[in-house]
Protein backbone atom coordinates (compact mmCIF):
# COMPACT_ATOMS: atom_id res chain seq x y z
CA UNK A 1 0.00 0.00 0.00
CA UNK A 2 1.32 3.45 -0.92
CA UNK A 3 2.12 5.86 1.89
CA UNK A 4 1.13 9.50 1.57
CA UNK A 5 4.26 11.69 1.82
CA UNK A 6 4.59 13.68 5.02
CA UNK A 7 4.86 16.97 3.14
CA UNK A 8 1.51 16.30 1.47
CA UNK A 9 -0.15 15.57 4.80
CA UNK A 10 1.39 18.71 6.30
CA UNK A 11 -0.02 20.77 3.42
CA UNK A 12 -3.49 19.30 4.01
CA UNK A 13 -3.18 20.11 7.71
CA UNK A 14 -2.42 23.76 6.88
CA UNK A 15 -5.48 23.91 4.63
CA UNK A 16 -7.62 22.67 7.53
CA UNK A 17 -6.03 25.25 9.83
CA UNK A 18 -6.87 28.03 7.38
CA UNK A 19 -10.50 26.95 7.62
CA UNK A 20 -10.27 26.91 11.45
CA UNK A 21 -10.80 23.12 11.47
CA UNK A 22 -8.43 22.47 14.37
CA UNK A 23 -9.92 19.16 15.52
CA UNK A 24 -9.81 17.76 11.99
CA UNK A 25 -6.21 18.89 11.54
CA UNK A 26 -5.22 17.16 14.77
CA UNK A 27 -7.11 14.00 13.78
CA UNK A 28 -5.31 13.90 10.44
CA UNK A 29 -1.93 14.17 12.15
CA UNK A 30 -2.89 11.48 14.66
CA UNK A 31 -3.92 9.17 11.83
CA UNK A 32 -0.70 9.86 9.93
CA UNK A 33 1.56 8.89 12.81
CA UNK A 34 5.18 9.35 11.68
CA UNK A 35 6.23 11.07 14.90
CA UNK A 36 9.79 11.39 13.60
CA UNK A 37 8.91 13.13 10.32
CA UNK A 38 10.06 16.79 10.54
CA UNK A 39 7.21 18.15 8.37
CA UNK A 40 4.58 16.46 10.53
CA UNK A 41 6.24 17.53 13.76
CA UNK A 42 6.21 21.12 12.53
CA UNK A 43 2.60 20.81 11.35
CA UNK A 44 1.50 19.70 14.82
CA UNK A 45 3.12 22.80 16.33
CA UNK A 46 1.37 24.96 13.72
CA UNK A 47 -1.96 23.45 14.81
CA UNK A 48 -1.28 24.38 18.42
CA UNK A 49 -0.19 27.92 17.58
CA UNK A 50 -3.16 28.56 15.30
CA UNK A 51 -5.66 27.21 17.81
CA UNK A 52 -4.10 29.20 20.63
CA UNK A 53 -4.13 32.41 18.60
CA UNK A 54 -7.79 32.20 17.70
CA UNK A 55 -8.74 31.21 21.24
CA UNK A 56 -6.58 33.87 22.89
CA UNK A 57 -4.42 31.30 24.69
CA UNK A 58 -0.73 30.37 24.95
CA UNK A 59 0.35 26.73 25.25
CA UNK A 60 3.49 25.47 26.93
CA UNK A 61 6.76 25.57 25.01
CA UNK A 62 7.72 21.93 25.68
CA UNK A 63 6.47 20.60 22.29
CA UNK A 64 8.91 22.95 20.60
CA UNK A 65 11.78 21.45 22.57
CA UNK A 66 10.68 17.92 21.67
CA UNK A 67 10.40 18.91 18.01
CA UNK A 68 13.95 20.27 18.04
CA UNK A 69 15.30 16.87 19.03
CA UNK A 70 13.43 15.21 16.14
CA UNK A 71 14.67 17.77 13.61
CA UNK A 72 18.25 17.59 14.85
CA UNK A 73 18.20 13.81 14.42
CA UNK A 74 16.91 14.27 10.87
CA UNK A 75 19.61 16.84 10.07
CA UNK A 76 17.07 19.00 8.20
CA UNK A 77 18.41 22.59 8.09
CA UNK A 78 15.27 24.06 6.52
CA UNK A 79 13.06 22.40 9.12
CA UNK A 80 15.36 23.77 11.83
CA UNK A 81 14.85 27.31 10.47
CA UNK A 82 11.09 26.77 10.40
CA UNK A 83 11.12 25.56 13.99
CA UNK A 84 12.95 28.72 15.03
CA UNK A 85 10.35 30.73 13.13
CA UNK A 86 7.51 28.94 14.91
CA UNK A 87 9.29 29.62 18.21
CA UNK A 88 9.31 33.31 17.31
CA UNK A 89 5.58 33.17 16.56
CA UNK A 90 4.89 31.56 19.91
CA UNK A 91 7.06 34.05 21.81
CA UNK A 92 5.43 36.97 19.99
CA UNK A 93 1.94 35.64 20.74
CA UNK A 94 2.82 35.07 24.38
CA UNK A 95 4.14 38.59 24.82
CA UNK A 96 1.06 40.01 23.11
CA UNK A 97 -1.50 37.89 24.97
CA UNK A 98 0.18 37.35 28.34
CA UNK A 99 1.31 40.33 30.46
CA UNK A 100 3.48 37.95 32.50
CA UNK A 101 5.72 36.98 29.59
CA UNK A 102 9.36 37.81 30.35
CA UNK A 103 10.70 37.65 26.79
CA UNK A 104 12.25 41.06 26.13
CA UNK A 105 11.56 43.03 23.01
CA UNK A 106 15.28 43.00 22.24
CA UNK A 107 15.24 39.20 22.21
CA UNK A 108 12.30 39.18 19.82
CA UNK A 109 13.98 41.67 17.50
CA UNK A 110 17.21 39.70 17.65
CA UNK A 111 15.54 36.40 16.82
CA UNK A 112 13.52 37.91 13.96
CA UNK A 113 16.64 39.57 12.57
CA UNK A 114 18.58 36.31 12.70
CA UNK A 115 15.73 34.51 10.94
CA UNK A 116 15.74 37.16 8.21
CA UNK A 117 19.48 36.87 7.71
CA UNK A 118 19.50 33.05 7.68
CA UNK A 119 16.26 32.43 5.75
CA UNK A 120 16.50 29.50 3.32
CA UNK A 121 14.62 31.37 0.58
CA UNK A 122 13.18 34.84 -0.17
CA UNK A 123 9.66 33.87 0.89
CA UNK A 124 10.87 32.82 4.35
CA UNK A 125 12.88 36.04 4.51
CA UNK A 126 9.65 37.91 3.80
CA UNK A 127 7.96 36.27 6.80
CA UNK A 128 10.85 37.27 9.04
CA UNK A 129 10.58 40.85 7.74
CA UNK A 130 6.87 40.78 8.55
CA UNK A 131 7.59 39.84 12.15
CA UNK A 132 10.17 42.59 12.43
CA UNK A 133 7.31 44.87 11.40
CA UNK A 134 4.76 43.67 13.95
CA UNK A 135 7.36 43.68 16.71
CA UNK A 136 8.15 47.32 15.85
CA UNK A 137 4.42 48.11 15.73
CA UNK A 138 3.54 46.57 19.06
CA UNK A 139 6.56 46.43 21.33
CA UNK A 140 9.60 48.58 20.54
CA UNK A 141 8.03 52.04 20.40
CA UNK A 142 9.36 52.45 16.84
CA UNK A 143 6.11 52.09 14.96
CA UNK A 144 7.41 54.40 12.23
CA UNK A 145 9.94 51.73 11.18
CA UNK A 146 7.34 49.00 10.66
CA UNK A 147 6.04 49.92 7.16
CA UNK A 148 9.47 49.42 5.58
CA UNK A 149 9.53 45.85 6.90
CA UNK A 150 5.99 45.27 5.61
CA UNK A 151 6.92 46.57 2.16
CA UNK A 152 9.91 44.21 1.98
CA UNK A 153 7.65 41.35 3.06
CA UNK A 154 4.97 42.32 0.55
CA UNK A 155 7.49 42.35 -2.31
CA UNK A 156 8.64 38.84 -1.38
CA UNK A 157 5.06 37.63 -1.05
CA UNK A 158 4.08 39.02 -4.44
CA UNK A 159 7.09 37.44 -6.15
CA UNK A 160 6.43 34.02 -4.67
CA UNK A 161 2.63 33.96 -4.71
CA UNK A 162 2.20 33.74 -0.92
CA UNK A 163 -1.38 34.96 -0.47
CA UNK A 164 -1.23 34.60 3.31
CA UNK A 165 1.79 36.89 3.57
CA UNK A 166 0.17 39.39 1.18
CA UNK A 167 -2.90 39.36 3.43
CA UNK A 168 -0.83 40.05 6.54
CA UNK A 169 1.32 42.81 5.07
CA UNK A 170 -1.57 44.69 3.46
CA UNK A 171 -3.56 44.38 6.68
CA UNK A 172 -0.84 46.13 8.62
CA UNK A 173 0.04 48.67 5.94
CA UNK A 174 -3.65 49.56 5.87
CA UNK A 175 -3.55 50.11 9.61
CA UNK A 176 -0.76 52.66 9.14
CA UNK A 177 -2.68 54.38 6.36
CA UNK A 178 -5.73 54.52 8.63
CA UNK A 179 -3.71 56.05 11.47
CA UNK A 180 -2.31 58.60 9.02
CA UNK A 181 -5.85 59.63 8.08
CA UNK A 182 -5.72 58.21 4.55
CA UNK A 183 -9.02 56.34 4.52
CA UNK A 184 -8.98 55.75 0.77
CA UNK A 185 -5.61 53.99 0.91
CA UNK A 186 -6.60 52.09 4.05
CA UNK A 187 -9.76 50.84 2.36
CA UNK A 188 -7.90 49.81 -0.79
CA UNK A 189 -5.28 47.91 1.21
CA UNK A 190 -7.76 46.29 3.57
CA UNK A 191 -10.02 45.19 0.71
CA UNK A 192 -7.04 43.67 -1.10
CA UNK A 193 -5.97 42.04 2.14
CA UNK A 194 -9.40 40.42 2.52
CA UNK A 195 -9.24 39.14 -1.05
CA UNK A 196 -5.86 37.50 -0.48
CA UNK A 197 -7.05 35.97 2.80
CA UNK A 198 -9.91 34.41 0.85
CA UNK A 199 -7.53 33.19 -1.86
CA UNK A 200 -5.42 31.56 0.84
CA UNK A 201 -8.53 29.90 2.26
CA UNK A 202 -7.98 31.79 5.52
CA UNK A 203 -11.52 32.12 6.80
CA UNK A 204 -10.79 33.89 10.09
CA UNK A 205 -8.42 36.31 8.36
CA UNK A 206 -11.04 37.30 5.79
CA UNK A 207 -13.52 37.90 8.61
CA UNK A 208 -11.05 39.97 10.62
CA UNK A 209 -10.63 42.19 7.57
CA UNK A 210 -14.38 42.71 7.35
CA UNK A 211 -14.23 44.08 10.89
CA UNK A 212 -11.61 46.62 9.83
CA UNK A 213 -13.85 47.64 6.94
CA UNK A 214 -16.59 48.14 9.53
CA UNK A 215 -14.20 50.55 11.30
CA UNK A 216 -13.94 52.56 8.10
CA UNK A 217 -17.72 52.56 7.71
CA UNK A 218 -18.07 54.00 11.21
CA UNK A 219 -15.34 56.56 10.47
CA UNK A 220 -17.27 57.90 7.49
CA UNK A 221 -20.54 58.05 9.43
CA UNK A 222 -22.22 54.90 8.12
CA UNK A 223 -23.16 53.48 11.51
CA UNK A 224 -25.89 51.12 10.20
CA UNK A 225 -23.46 49.64 7.70
CA UNK A 226 -20.75 49.33 10.34
CA UNK A 227 -23.09 47.60 12.79
CA UNK A 228 -24.40 45.21 10.15
CA UNK A 229 -20.91 44.22 9.03
CA UNK A 230 -19.58 43.79 12.57
CA UNK A 231 -22.66 41.82 13.53
CA UNK A 232 -22.05 39.37 10.73
CA UNK A 233 -18.38 39.08 11.70
CA UNK A 234 -19.37 38.32 15.30
CA UNK A 235 -21.87 35.70 14.16
CA UNK A 236 -19.54 33.97 11.71
CA UNK A 237 -16.45 34.00 13.90
CA UNK A 238 -18.54 32.63 16.75
CA UNK A 239 -19.65 29.80 14.49
CA UNK A 240 -16.07 28.77 13.63
CA UNK A 241 -14.69 29.25 17.14
CA UNK A 242 -12.46 32.26 16.35
CA UNK A 243 -13.09 33.70 19.80
CA UNK A 244 -10.56 36.55 19.66
CA UNK A 245 -12.08 38.09 16.54
CA UNK A 246 -15.59 37.43 17.85
CA UNK A 247 -14.71 39.37 21.02
CA UNK A 248 -13.32 42.25 18.96
CA UNK A 249 -16.47 42.36 16.84
CA UNK A 250 -18.69 42.27 19.92
CA UNK A 251 -16.62 45.06 21.45
CA UNK A 252 -16.97 47.10 18.27
CA UNK A 253 -20.76 46.77 18.50
CA UNK A 254 -20.48 48.16 22.04
CA UNK A 255 -18.51 51.17 20.76
CA UNK A 256 -14.91 49.98 21.21
CA UNK A 257 -12.49 50.74 18.37
CA UNK A 258 -10.54 47.50 17.69
CA UNK A 259 -7.67 49.46 16.15
CA UNK A 260 -6.93 51.18 19.46
CA UNK A 261 -5.47 49.65 22.64
CA UNK A 262 -7.43 49.77 25.91
CA UNK A 263 -6.34 52.87 27.78
CA UNK A 264 -6.10 51.08 31.10
CA UNK A 265 -3.99 48.12 30.05
CA UNK A 266 -1.02 49.53 28.17
CA UNK A 267 -1.26 46.61 25.77
CA UNK A 268 -0.93 46.99 22.00
CA UNK A 269 -3.89 47.24 19.65
CA UNK A 270 -5.20 43.77 18.86
CA UNK A 271 -6.06 44.76 15.29
CA UNK A 272 -2.40 45.58 14.68
CA UNK A 273 -1.29 42.15 15.79
CA UNK A 274 -0.70 39.09 13.65
CA UNK A 275 -3.89 37.14 12.91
Amino acid sequence: MNTIPGDVIASAVRALLAAARFAEATALLDAAGAAEHPALVLARIEVTLARDWHHGEVSAAEPLHAARAVIERAGDAEAAWMLDFLSLKRDYNERLLSPSDDRTQEELVGLAGTLRDTAPDPRCRGWAEFYLGVIADNFTGRRDTAPAHYRHALAAAARHGDDLLVFETLRHLGDHAHDDGDQMLAREQWERSARHAARAGYVAGALSQQLLLAVLARDRGDEPGAVFLAGEVARWTGAIGARRTEALATGFLAGVDPTRPPFDSGRPAEARSHD
